[in-house]
């Protein structure tokens, strides 16, 4: 039960788990929480002591902690970067930019936006997501994989690899339209997009690995796969992932499964404060690409709506801070209370 691999899995079948550290950082944290042998009294480590400090987790493991930055946000700055020195000369050099697509309140209309972090709008999520994965395989470092997510070894269709798929970097729309088929067939919601991105990120790091031109779809659908399990209560089952992409097996599907699960070290939790994180540099990463999230006039249903919630929120407000006072209330009045004489004896 110990070991990292599942009891009922086979080793042989097994890929080699790499450690969530770097070895040189991780060699130097247990070195330095060893004791040294010329004691003799037998030495119990405090679980504070093998706990992994802070500094190296957040260094680590974005997708585990909050106060991480997302990768697909970094890898993103040097084209944001680009683009805004591209759009300050041709200000300069008074090139008109085009006509203005964004939408601005006035005092006549009021714009507001349908998406937050509970309920994020569907259509522009997985654009963003896409966009995160683009920005991962167009700025990789290397082309680190394993052969389970290898196209050219386990084609998702019949149709023949061409030669150069493993060097030719696939567009924005590609990646869109195949996530969109998975999402639109499967009716999956906004929310899954994003766990989808965590586990996509969480895989990455655990396993050291480079999502690249050879591995991308295999590595998106497994994390699609999973995903929509983890999230969605009335789960797709494999084998109806199936009948999406037609030429692919049952067997693969849940060999893939496995594979992904084993490399996640079957850590699949998503905490609160993780998922707003990604979220919100979704939000981010639209707005630095000029991906504005859709804008609809306030009418007079939407804003009694909104009326409601506010009211309802003052409320509970209102109930907290009665509470509160009755709390203190034997506080609030010891200015004035009248106080017995001593007895001396």
């Amino acid at each position: 039960m110990g070991n990292t691999v599942s009891c009922c899995v086979s080793p042989e079948s097994s890929p080699k788990l790499p450690s969530r550290l770097p070895a040189e950082r991780l060699e130097e944290f247990q070195t330095s929480t060893e004791v040294s042998d010329d004691n003799t009294v037998p030495y119990l480590q405090h679980i504070s002591d093998r706990e992994i400090p802070d500094e190296l987790a957040l260094e680590s493991n974005p997708s585990d902690h909050a106060r991480a930055s997302t990768i697909f946000l970094s890898k993103s700055q040097t084209d944001v970067r680009d683009k805004r020195k591209s759009n300050h000369i041709n200000h300069i050099s008074h090139v008109s930019p085009g006509p203005m697509s964004k939408k601005y309140s006035s005092c006549s209309t009021i714009f507001i936006d349908d998406s937050t972090v509970s309920q994020p709008n569907l259509k522009s999520t997985i654009k963003c997501v896409t966009l995160a994965i683009y920005y991962h395989i167009k700025n990789r470092d290397s082309d680190r994989s394993l052969d389970i997510f290898d196209e050219k070894l386990h084609p998702l269709s019949r149709e023949p690899v061409p030669d150069d798929y493993s060097r030719i970097d696939p567009e924005h729309k590609l990646i869109y339209r195949f996530v969109r088929t998975l999402f639109s067939a499967a009716q999956l919601t906004a929310e899954c997009a994003i766990v989808t991105l965590v586990y996509l990120e969480r895989l990455l790091t655990y396993a050291e690995l480079d999502i690249c031109p050879a591995n991308w779809k295999r590595i998106v659908l497994g994390a699609i796969l999973l995903a929509s399990k983890v999230w969605d209560d009335q789960a797709v089952w494999n084998v109806d992932y199936c009948q999406i992409l037609k030429d692919i097996t049952v067997e693969d599907m849940n060999e893939m499964e496995r594979h992904f699960l084993e490399l996640l070290q079957f850590n699949i939790n998503v905490p609160a404060s993780v998922y707003a994180k990604y979220y919100f540099d979704l939000r981010q990463l639209a707005d630095d690409n000029n991906l504005s999230f859709p804008l609809e006039p306030l009418n007079n249903q939407r804003a009694q709506k909104l009326e409601a919630i506010s009211r309802l929120c003052e409320d509970k407000y209102k109930e907290l801070s009665r509470s509160a006072m009755r709390r203190s209330f034997s506080a609030d009045n010891l200015i004035g209370v009248r106080r017995s004489n001593a007895v001396l004896s």
